[in-house]
């Protein structure tokens, strides 16, 4: 009868793991930089609306946008009227000293839709009187009343480190269904890069060969952010990941267009490539024992998307090499226990990213 260890060491061949494994989080920050700066501010309601409505406040597309029910935005109003205490928004100053919502979207876009005429009052229980008015049917003496009323604002400075901001935002994620890394990275980088990189993720082939065609959480954006960021800038690679990729888009989220379309041009030229020679194997998990491709695995992205745009062939860099030579090249691979082990375990590690880049290179590069 076979011990449990050789059934472990079976299962190992059979069915390798190929999930990441998500490592602890250690923020490599300076002790003193890790205080959040914040100022405190009570702003009036007609002050808040004309931010808003100026963009001078700026409520970021964190995917889901606008939630809240008609009911729900009246019932909002209709506190303002009782003078019940509205909780705390929570802002975050950008460079040029413009704020972004980082609590309090849903609350501020009600208020700026009711006071632009689009909601009509319902579900009101203080006040059912008020029930099926918009904001320009009001009495004058409520309506100024509304907007008198004032709502404590706290900003996180822009002095403040960037990654104290994403810790920050991950504490006040409070909501029924949590915003993923990514869609606070997308949130709080709002511009050149962000806009590419969404427009990017958004192609039907893309997301058919990383199985994101119901992309609900942005994952084939943050992938397209990921090749981004190793192509750029692996060699300065430290994990935590979603640390570096939080670093890469803040660094660059307002990139001049010249170097956007380099990105660009990289990205498209490699995701052809792949396609070109992996077609639908693209990006999967090898099991030499079954001799066949499993499922998506980002870390095979990371070796084939980075390792052709980077091989130093050029007959393959041209897609003019035999694709099944190419792929026969690259499965040889998985008989490398290093390269294995460096997208199956710990893949965020800095020796893992480097090993299976790599080795990719040289691989296409020997063709």
């Amino acid at each position: 009868m076979a011990t449990s260890e050789e059934i472990r060491k079976l299962a190992d061949q059979l069915f390798p793991e190929a999930k990441e494994v998500d490592e602890p989080e250690v923020k490599n920050i300076p002790p003193q930089q890790r205080r959040l700066q914040t100022e405190t501010a009570d702003y009036t309601v007609s002050t808040l609306f004309t931010l808003l409505n100026d963009q001078k406040i700026k409520i970021p597309n964190f995917q889901r946008g606008y939630v809240w029910n008609r009911n729900q935005a009246s019932r909002l109003i209709e506190s303002l009227i009782i003078q019940c205490p509205i909780p705390v928004v929570y802002l975050s100053q950008e460079v040029n000293g413009d704020l972004i919502v980082i609590d309090g979207q849903q609350r501020l876009s009600s208020i700026k839709f009711f006071l632009n005429d689009a909601i009509t009052l319902q579900g009101l229980t203080a006040y059912p009187e008020l029930n099926g008015y918009t904001s320009s049917q009001l009495d004058p003496r409520i309506l100024d009343h509304i907007k008198n009323r004032t709502i404590r604002c706290i900003t996180i400075l822009k002095d403040t480190h960037p990654q104290i901001k994403y810790d920050v935002f991950e504490r006040l994620n409070t909501g029924s269904v949590k915003l993923n890394a990514h869609e606070l990275r997308n949130g709080l980088n709002q511009g050149t890069l962000m806009e590419a990189i969404n427009v990017l993720s958004s192609s039907k082939d893309f997301k058919a060969i990383t199985s994101t065609k119901k992309d609900a959480r942005m994952k084939s954006s943050e992938l397209v952010l990921r090749f981004f960021a190793f192509k750029d800038n692996r060699r300065n690679y430290e994990k935590p990941l979603s640390s570096f990729l939080d670093q890469f888009a803040s660094t660059n989220r307002s990139a001049p267009e010249v170097q956007i379309a380099l990105w660009r041009d990289n990205f498209i030229k490699a995701k052809v490539l792949c396609l070109h020679y992996f077609e639908g194997d693209a990006f999967k998990m090898y099991n030499v024992e079954q001799a066949k491709f499993g499922g998506f695995n980002s870390a095979i992205y990371d070796a084939q998307m980075v390792g052709l745009s980077e091989c130093n062939n050029d007959v393959v860099l041209a897609g003019n090499a035999d694709p099944v030579a190419v792929k026969a090249a690259f499965i040889q691979l998985f008989n490398d226990a290093q390269f294995v082990s460096s997208v199956q375990r710990a893949t965020s590690d800095e020796t893992s990213v480097s090993r299976r880049i790599e080795k990719s290179i040289a691989v296409f590069s020997d063709i």
